[in-house]
């Protein structure tokens, strides 16, 4: 076995050491993956470590942790008609495991506020200090070197092809990335450090995109035509 970071070796502790997010866990590790590596374990974890970390509150870890953890219970795919209502989904199923594990009414009614308030797709503004954490933690996802791969693999399971063949940049096309996964980057995802609702989701996710926009400079240099700075429909 490979090295575990010792971040997700604290994370997996806290876990193994309160009895309600061993529950949680377990809730977790008995749902059937349907092979998304974009949303598996691992997604999960990251997501709750930066949770704690951008919330920065102790006293609210279990709550952060437990909100993460679920916050994917339902995964529709990104081209459903009820991609919008995700997280709502998955709020409503989180609230038996949260019963069962101990969680509190108030606690539960919290922790699936923010889970359904996380997603992009439902559009929702976060109302709490811990649905603002969950939601910048989750969109760091999209962002940075795991950001690229998973934009990609999302890409190649809805069937879209990596970019237009003869204008990758949009130059002379309206951006669409249902049909091209590159159009992704400017319809979101280098937007989304704007979106952040914390300084320290901001902070990271302006790194994460410094490294988008590498790979965009890369690319650029082996298709032989560069990147510009802003497609053709984004406004700046």
């Amino acid at each position: 076995m490979g090295k575990i970071p010792s971040e997700r070796m604290e994370l997996l502790e806290l876990i193994r050491e309160s009895r309600r997010l061993s529950l949680v866990h377990e809730a977790i590790l008995k749902k059937e993956s349907d092979g998304d590596s974009a949303h598996d374990l691992a997604h999960l974890y990251r997501v709750a470590f930066w949770a704690c970390r951008i919330l920065n509150r102790p006293e609210q870890n279990e709550s952060a942790i437990a909100a993460a953890l679920l916050h994917d219970l339902v995964n529709v795919p990104k081209n459903h008609p009820d991609r919008s209502r995700a997280s709502e989904f998955s709020a409503k199923e989180a609230v038996p495991i949260l019963k069962k594990a101990g969680f509190s009414e108030e606690e539960t009614d919290k922790i699936c506020t923010a889970i359904r308030q996380h997603s992009f797709s439902s559009g929702e503004k976060p109302v709490n200090a811990l649905a603002q954490s969950l939601q910048d933690a989750d969109r760091l996802e999209a962002l940075g070197a795991i950001g690229i791969m998973r934009c990609y693999s999302t890409g190649a399971r809805m069937g879209t092809r990596y970019f237009h063949p003869s204008d990758p940049w949009a130059k002379d096309r309206s951006l669409n990335d249902s049909a091209y996964s590159l159009d992704h980057f400017f319809t979101k995802l280098l937007l989304l450090p704007d979106s952040m609702n914390t300084s320290a989701g901001r902070a990271e996710a302006e790194e994460r995109a410094k490294t988008m926009r590498d790979f965009l400079e890369g690319l650029g240099e082996e298709l032989g035509e560069r990147c510009p700075e802003a497609p053709r429909g984004i406004e700046k």
